[in-house]
């Protein structure tokens, strides 16, 4: 483990807060996780591994309450997943260096940061055919596949807007596609991951527990006091820190 600018109990209130705020509206927050151990000082070995853990934790139970409530649909999520999970594996099981992981890494929380604060609209004029919804569908999801295998961001935060953006769904259904997304590419991603680049997970267990409650809190509730953008927007701060720090890193390496 590298050397951390916090006590572990201290990141663990952090991501405690981070967790209950996304599972509230249907997401994992992987990004987020992985712009904070960034900064935090974590090893770039074990971002990865640790983010799509996480991922896997807080979505969970979010999972289960989205599938029971009814708002899961299969003809709406399976276009998405039908290439994201053999890309999720082959993501983790690529052996790539510290200072690729790093420029992807980059240019993954710098997407977010111009997903949060430029790509606001979610409406199109324009109307896709099915073919091309398929296709878009099966792009999107190859993309965000590989990037949970190789960084450990789930994609959720691209996913919903998309389906949103499309004119596939409800916020709801679309909430419940990304949750699901995230899920299973986490999964994927982490067992695919765990064959090569093994971390052990014990020394995080403050972590661990802090986001399976706040995944099991912010799923009941629904919906939190915190404005999720207005936390998406502080979070895109920490990004763009992460990004700073990780190009810095590059340069200096």
């Amino acid at each position: 483990m590298s050397e951390l600018i916090l006590p572990m109990w201290g990141i663990a209130a952090i991501f405690l807060g981070v967790a209950i705020t996304y599972a509230s509206v249907g997401l994992g927050g992987g990004s987020s996780y992985a712009a904070l151990m960034v900064v935090l000082g974590f090893s770039s070995l074990s971002i990865p591994n640790l983010s799509l853990l996480l991922n896997l934790i807080v979505t969970s139970v979010s999972c289960f309450n989205f599938i029971r409530r009814g708002h899961l649909r299969l003809e709406l999520i399976t276009p998405f997943i039908l290439l994201s999970l053999p890309m999720a594996w082959l993501g983790g099981a690529l052996q790539v260096p510290e200072q690729v992981f790093k420029l992807l890494m980059s240019a993954s929380l710098l997407l977010v940061v111009i997903r949060i604060y430029v790509w606001k609209n979610t409406s199109l004029r324009y109307r896709f055919t099915r073919r091309q919804v398929v296709m878009i569908a099966l792009l999107l999801g190859a993309v965000l596949g590989f990037l949970a295998g190789i960084i450990g961001i789930g994609g959720g935060i691209f996913l919903v807007p998309m389906i949103l953006l499309l004119g596939l769904g409800t916020m709801q259904q679309a909430a419940a596609c990304g949750v699901v997304f995230v899920w299973l590419n986490s999964l994927i991603g982490l067992i695919s991951r765990s064959q090569y680049n093994f971390v052990d997970f014990s020394a995080y267990l403050p972590l661990v527990i802090a986001v399976l409650l706040g995944g099991t809190i912010g799923s009941l509730i629904g919906s939190s006091n915190i404005d999720p953008r207005r936390l998406e927007r502080v979070l895109g701060i920490i990004m763009v820190v992460a990004v700073f720090l990780l190009l810095r890193s590059l340069l200096l390496g």
